[in-house]
């Protein structure tokens, strides 16, 4: 939240698994562009200009391209870029900043970009936040950049990404007790996120006094997961959730509140709404094996499924072939 980071320090407690975004460019002799998104079956063509039209389409792959043109002034040349997801767009697994994040890639490795993890970061946060004026944060794009898990704090405009040493052992079991579980809807992040920036730019005691519990929930995670006391993860869960639904009165449901009841129920010890909230991803944290009761109890109210997962410590990764 910017508004909130103008003023405070900001902390995430962030990682990455292994569900992907994957893109490809590949070069044509006819100076035109295309972008096709599969998942959205959304195609578009152009003549090749750093000035594209991002007020409506495909505005992360033109918004990129605009930027990457100009910035580093690249003679027109002609290309196909495909992209396809692993999960829903609007999950609120951070797939628009992954997006940017993978689209950087291509041009990074096709015209070998002097970019490291912070500068691939800072560009996507540039494309999506500033030049498409999308609300949301910054810790998507530098997870996707950096990958691994990472505590990330904020203030103003410095972000220090600390990466976190966690056993495997620990890795291993949290691996075993997280149910990751799709609600079965997606939304616009930056449209739940309006009512929340609001009420930052408006001083909301509310509002700040939850982001500033937000805060403390990322270092009691950060110390647990050190530490190796686990367990404690599922309590600390439930008390971030119940602090995130005051941000906003679009961040729950009665569909999201009705699975989490109903995986406490079974054996959850809490969990929370991934992203913006509103719909997408849930995870749980089920201690001693109670992660297969969960799933079987969510599963009988048929309103989404479980997407089994594991770690993944690599960030945006690229190669080229011939």
């Amino acid at each position: 939240m910017p508004d909130y980071c103008k003023h405070h320090t900001g902390a995430v407690i962030n990682t990455t698994i292994r569900l992907f975004t994957h893109t490809s460019l590949q070069l044509r002799e006819d100076g035109r562009v295309s972008f096709y998104w599969v998942n959205k079956e959304e195609f578009e063509e152009h003549d090749f200009g750093n000035d594209l039209d991002c007020s409506y389409g495909l505005k992360l792959f033109k918004a990129t391209h605009n930027h990457i043109c100009k910035r580093f002034k690249l003679e027109p040349f002609g290309y196909d870029i495909i992209t396809w997801q692993d999960v829903p767009t609007g999950s609120g697994l951070g797939t628009s900043s992954t997006l940017i994040v993978s689209l950087i890639g291509v041009y990074t490795e096709l015209f070998n970009l002097p970019l490291g993890e912070y500068d691939i970061a800072e560009m996507a946060i540039q494309i999506e936040r500033v030049e498409l004026a999308e609300n949301g944060g910054k810790q998507d794009q530098y997870a996707a950049a950096f990958g691994g898990w990472n505590y990330m704090e904020f203030k103003g405009d410095d972000v220090v990404v600390n990466p976190l040493r966690i056993k495997d052992s620990i890795q291993d079991e949290l691996e075993n007790n997280i149910v990751l579980y799709f609600a079965n809807s997606t939304r616009n992040s930056s449209d739940v996120l309006e009512e929340q920036v609001k009420k930052m730019r408006d001083k909301n005691k509310t509002s700040t006094l939850s982001l500033h519990a937000l805060v403390e929930q990322a270092k009691l995670i950060k110390d647990c997961l050190i530490r190796g006391n686990i367990d404690d993860l599922g309590e600390i869960l439930d008390y971030g959730f119940q602090q995130k639904k005051m941000l906003a009165k679009g961040i729950s449901t009665p569909e999201i509140e009705l699975l989490y009841e109903t995986a406490l129920k079974a054996g959850a010890t809490g969990g929370k709404i991934s992203g913006a909230g509103g719909g997408g991803f849930m995870f749980f944290y089920c201690p001693n094996n109670t992660k297969y009761n969960v799933i079987k109890e969510l599963d009988k109210l048929d309103m989404g499924y479980h997407q089994p997962f594991t770690w993944n410590k690599f960030g945006m990764r690229t190669w080229q072939i011939g």
